[in-house]
């Protein structure tokens, strides 16, 4: 499923026209992103959590070279699927 899909999906389950449907998805995911970016975690009690991961800096190796490289420091995104969500797959 896409995001025009899920779009779609929203607004048949939703009644709502498809572009409100439209705003109401790209407001979730605006602020999703808006508090991963300030470094909070959003929990969606039966879903899921969304937090930020920080990996530390680490030297690697260029695999076209093999020569050592820096890789800095920088911050990730994970998600932790909810007891709920993950019995409902089983």
């Amino acid at each position: 499923m896409n995001k025009q899909e899920l779009i779609a999906a929203v607004a048949t389950v939703s009644g709502l026209a498809k572009g409100d449907a439209s705003r109401a998805v790209e407001a979730v995911f605006d602020t999703i992103g808006a508090q991963l970016k300030k470094g909070e975690e959003v929990r969606l009690v039966g879903f899921g959590t969304f937090a930020v991961s920080k990996r530390k800096a680490s030297t690697g190796r260029n695999p076209r070279t093999g020569e050592p490289m820096s890789i800095k420091a920088s911050s990730q995104p994970k998600f932790k699927a909810g007891k709920v969500l993950k019995d409902s797959l089983n």
